[in-house]
């Protein structure tokens, strides 16, 4: 049986992932369905965040390019890495608010205000050629955050 979930977790379904997560997985919506680039960007504008489902169904922010039209290269994890509280994105004040303890991330996921030991994790974003679909792989390269 899947571990327990903080009381505010998102609220898609149980992961069936190692703890190691998968090393590739489709990125869905909210209603598990898989997200096709060119749908999803379609209706959005730029710097647009929006929560998806990622790597091992955690809740993810997939964001759109400044300019629009295009994906950034990277996922960012929703969940704070102080107690895993949902973190949720203020489009107004530009940055993560964490409700629980309130820490405070900047656009790119980085700390700007404890208690959070860390910034958001990372996920590589990519689309596959053929389907169009967006892909999530787990983070391998420097934390271009942190240097």
């Amino acid at each position: 049986s899947p571990p327990p979930q903080p009381a505010n977790a998102f609220p898609f379904g149980p992961s069936a992932a190692s703890s190691e997560g998968p090393k590739t997985t489709e990125a869905l919506d909210r209603a598990g369905n898989p997200i096709i680039a060119s749908q999803f960007l379609a209706t959005k504008s730029g710097s647009e965040r929006t929560m998806i489902q990622g790597l091992k169904s955690d809740p993810t922010y997939l964001i759109v390019t400044l300019e629009g039209g295009g994906l950034e290269p990277y996922a960012l994890n929703a969940e704070c890495t102080h107690l895993g509280c949902l973190v949720p994105w203020d489009p107004i004040l530009k940055k993560f608010e964490c409700p629980c303890q309130g820490s405070q991330y900047d656009a790119r996921g980085a700390v700007l205000r404890g208690p959070a030991p860390g910034p958001l994790n990372l996920a590589k974003v990519t689309t596959d050629e053929e389907t169009g679909k967006v892909l999530l792989e787990n983070w391998t390269d420097e934390d271009f955050r942190t240097g």
